[in-house]
């Protein structure tokens, strides 16, 4: 008899789309399987450079998400009181007409009325040149309550950072060490890469309070004290120069370590000593004399002393060669015992220098010196949000770069590699812009790179331009804005009143915010004369999350696979370190509501409006939609939103004129588009001229831009300065000594903000999103909710047997400002005085179509009601990193107390009435 014959790949489709996911912001390839015109799989794009055909869970429930009951169906406006959930349907026409009716006379008047901020929503170049246009200083999207400290500290330091600007060298390196990073950013690339490493042994370890995702496949796991990760960095750098484990060349050449930092007394102290064309200078090793940082055959001396001036790197040793930063000193601290400290410096060390290799590759750099090989040091390092989401998380992620850059590790073969359009140095970036006037834009974009104290947002009376205080005393560095002191700021009137907040996927009212309970009421608080304290609130979202109910107006978004979209080389583009990438999405399939893309939305008001570069000369609009935008939008000349298939003829890269068929050949090509960089100039790109020629070339700078990296901070240095009492502009009193610690030019590490007022809350709390979820809006998807339906607060075997917890325990959680009871699961692999919880899994009851039994709204809980968005004591600073202003909501403290089998977490709030129909089970 022959075997039955098996048909191994049934036909699922009919006709197969291929476009970008959206399931999280890795911007994955897809390909789409339609059967007469409806979803019915989507699986990987083999093609795709991103993730080569992977796709993770998230990625393959995108199905769900295009027929989930919570979608919003058509335009509502509020007809009950803000929160009841009381809506009626109305035309796009009346909603877009009450829109203009109450925006028009904001721009006319008082243009800084108007706060718009937006989630994650991937557009961010799109909708800051939006509120440019209106002009309105009050724009900002996720970053500051996700992770800007990453970003900034990366980019003042290195000119990139961890996360979307590089990655490390997959195929080179033979130690990889993650801090802080948790399962759901870069998860496919990430678990690609570490699928590699592991093929041909190299090896992981993870550094973080909780072992799960990659840290639990790590090889090395190191159970880290919540908040002193920069305290451990230090002390490996300490390890490192003390054994004289540094990579000297790599300092002196591609590196501010051989600058000079001045050392006379006075307004100058501390900044890099400049020449009488005021241009830095070194040292040079052969004559001794200064010459130019960046003249031909110059041997920058780091250990040069000039007219009593010293070198960056000797300000480095002595302070890190301090025994407060030697194992033993910092061991109890970070939870971490001093040999293990020791351990892993030599291990470091080791990988770096005993197996460091040559890469046959002929390259010349700036100085126009030529190379014929690239030594490469194949240690790699990766971080994210458990070391950023803290109020020392800026100098953290400094000292991160610095021990990477101690190890001659960042653009070299086996390190960590950067993406085009990155490496830029600060130089290459705006500086914020921010002064309003009436009927006209602002002069540049809302958010950029401080120079500094005369680039902060600030009035000539020293009160703030913004209303979440971006660009202040209070966060100098706020590249990303404060999204999460939006409501809480403008409720206070501190420091004005606006007139309509307008947010874009943005959950506010519930895990996008801190202290949730209280923004909650916030947002629908009433002044004496019964009107609302913040007058008006736009929200346009796909979903009906939280948020829902609490706007006056809501403009329905369409889902990800029903619209267009641009992943941008202006934004977040999908490059890897071998090749500028961008992407689109486009409507794969159309949608069966009354609802429309946000972009294109935005676009129509603006045009209503009449906003500058949204209308002709004749006044009509000049975009019909967003895709139109997308093909013919130029940003400076012959740069637009995507570099592909450029020109009339759609042959030109990076620069030319707008192609009608740009589209339409970025769909033909899979939705993406990549420019490879040349041989040869892959690594060493800040400091490469083949690299910088093809930057400028593919549109990323104007012209080279080379730079060193910088260990010493003169930004940083000349806010610390101004706190000192130097210069015109100064501080308020009550800042300075902060800002003297938090500013210094060289990574330093302080214990978390707070601390005083957790005394008798001995327990570190975080959080953590898990791989199959990313931020709230998978959390509602049929499939996904069955991996996690409901969470639990985990104990760790110290606190689980001292309060004799047992299975099916709840457990009241207290911090200094509020109080959680909540189920717990026993979890050994944990920092013993951490507890942690799953994030963005608890929903109120009604929201997302949910049922009000759904495990989500019952034994689903957040940690938000417990951390306040303010410190404690007097003033109105927010609980967020003083340099950046990235929420800290990582430095919670708690204490932990028994109650016994419960039914329902708490605390529980009044059912939302459904705004759509709940889903129905499926029988």
């Amino acid at each position: 008899m022959g075997q039955p014959k098996v048909e191994t790949s049934p036909k699922v489709s009919d006709e197969v789309k291929k476009t970008t996911c959206y399931m999280c912001a890795c911007r994955c390839g897809i390909n789409v399987h339609l059967t007469s015109g409806k979803v019915t799989y989507i699986e990987g794009n083999r093609d795709h450079p991103v993730n080569k055909g992977v796709l993770c869970a998230k990625g393959a429930s995108g199905i769900m998400q295009v027929t989930a009951p919570s979608r919003l169906r058509a335009p509502l406006r509020r007809v009950g009181p803000r929160g009841s959930g009381a809506f009626e349907e109305i035309s796009w026409e009346e909603a877009l007409e009450t829109a203009v009716s109450w925006l028009k006379p904001l721009r006319e008047e008082a243009p800084e009325t108007l706060a718009f901020f937006t989630g994650r929503d991937q557009s961010q170049s799109f909708t800051g040149w939006w509120a440019q246009q209106f002009g309105t200083p009050n724009y900002a999207a996720h970053g500051g309550f996700c992770s800007v400290n990453m970003a900034a500290a990366g980019i003042y330091t290195i000119g990139g950072a961890f996360w979307e600007f590089g990655q490390p060298d997959w195929a080179h390196t033979k130690l990889f060490v993650l801090f802080g990073v948790a399962e759901d950013h870069d998860s496919n690339p990430i678990k690609i890469g570490i699928g590699k490493l592991k093929a041909r042994g190299a090896k992981v370890i993870g550094v973080n309070p909780v072992r799960t995702g990659y840290n639990a496949v790590a090889d090395e796991w190191v159970g880290i004290t919540p908040g002193t990760d920069g305290l451990l960095i230090l002390s490996l750098i300490h390890c490192l120069l003390e054994a004289g484990k540094i990579d000297l060349d790599y300092l002196a050449r591609w590196t501010n370590a051989p600058l000079l930092v001045n050392g006379t007394d006075g307004a100058e102290k501390g900044l890099i000593l400049k020449n009488a064309e005021s241009q830095p200078f070194v040292i040079d090793k052969r004559t001794g004399a200064p010459a130019p940082w960046d003249g031909a055959g110059v041997q920058p001396d780091l250990g040069a002393v000039w007219q009593g001036h010293r070198t960056v790197f000797q300000h480095m040793a002595e302070r890190y060669l301090s025994d407060d930063y030697a194992p033993e000193a910092v061991a109890e601290r970070c939870g971490v015992p001093a040999p293990r400290i020791r351990a892993l410096a030599a291990e470091l060390a080791r990988v770096a220098f005993d197996e460091a290799f040559e890469l046959p590759v002929a390259w010349t750099d700036f100085r126009g010196d030529r190379h014929e090989s690239m030594t490469g040091r194949p240690v790699s390092f990766h971080a994210m949000r458990g070391i950023s989401a803290h109020s020392n998380g800026f100098q953290t992620a400094r000292a991160l770069h610095l021990l990477q850059i101690l190890l001659g590790t960042v653009e070299v073969p086996g390190g960590y590699r950067l993406k085009p359009p990155y490496p830029k140095p600060v130089e290459a970036h705006p500086t914020p812009h921010f002064v309003a006037a009436p009927g006209k834009p602002l002069s540049g974009p809302h958010l950029g790179y401080v120079r500094g104290p005369e680039n902060l947002a600030l009035k000539e009376d020293g009160s703030p331009w913004r209303i979440d205080k971006g660009f202040t005393w209070e966060n100098p560095f706020s590249a990303h804005g404060l999204m999460h002191m939006v409501i809480p700021n403008a409720h206070a009137g501190d420091p004005y009143k606006v007139d309509t907040l307008f947010l874009y996927m943005a959950n506010m009212s519930w895990n996008s915010s801190m202290n949730s309970a209280r923004v909650m009421e916030m947002l629908t608080d009433k002044r004496e004369d019964g009107a609302y304290v913040i007058p008006r609130i736009i929200y346009s979202d796909a979903y009906a999350s939280e948020m829902v109910a609490y706007a006056d107006l809501i403009l329905p978004d369409t889902t990800y696979l029903e619209r267009h979209d641009c992943i941008s080389l202006l934004d977040r583009p999908i490059s890897e370190p071998d090749a500028a990438g961008d992407a689109i999405r486009w409507p794969v399939v159309e949608a069966d509501r009354d609802v429309r893309g946000f972009q294109s939305v935005l676009l129509d008001l603006g045009a209503r409006l009449g906003l500058p570069g949204m209308v002709k000369e004749d006044g009509t609009p000049k975009f019909k939609d967003y895709a139109d935008y997308i093909v013919n939008h130029i940003r400076r000349p012959g740069v637009g939103p995507l570099i592909g298939f450029r020109g009339a003829e759609g042959d030109k890269e990076g620069r030319g004129d707008a192609n009608p068929d740009q589209l339409a050949r970025y769909i033909e090509n899979g939705g993406f588009y990549q420019a490879h960089v040349p041989e040869g100039a892959a690594f060493m790109k800040p400091w490469n001229a083949a690299y910088q020629d093809w930057a400028v070339a593919t549109s990323f700078y104007e012209s080279p831009q080379p730079y060193l990296f910088s260990i010493w901070s003169e930004p940083m240095r000349k806010f610390q300065l101004a706190a000192e009492g130097h210069g015109f502009l100064q501080p308020p009193d009550h800042l300075r000594d902060r800002l003297k610690v938090a500013m210094d030019p060289l990574p330093v590490w302080y214990p978390p903000f707070g601390e005083a007022a957790a005394e008798g809350f001995p327990v570190h709390a975080i959080t953590q999103r898990p791989m199959a979820m990313y931020h709230s809006w998978g959390s509602q998807n049929a499939w996904l909710r069955q991996i996690h339906g409901k969470n639990y607060l985990y104990l760790p075997t110290k606190i689980w047997e001292a309060e004799g917890f047992a299975e099916g325990d709840y457990a009241r959680v207290t911090s200094p400002t509020g109080e959680i009871v909540v189920p717990v699961a026993h979890m050994a692999a944990l920092n013993p005085d951490t507890v942690w919880t799953w994030n963005a899994i608890g929903k109120r009851r009604g929201a997302w179509a949910l049922d009000e039994g759904a495990p989500e709204a019952n034994q689903g809980f957040l940690l938000n009601h417990l951390i306040s968005e303010l410190l404690p004591g007097e003033g109105r600073l927010s609980n967020s990193d003083p340099v950046t202003g990235q929420a800290a909501w990582f430095d919670l403290r708690v204490r932990i107390a028994k109650v016994g089998p419960r039914e329902r977490a708490e605390p529980s709030f009044e059912v939302l009435p459904q705004v759509v129909p709940k889903g129905r089970a499926r029988g």
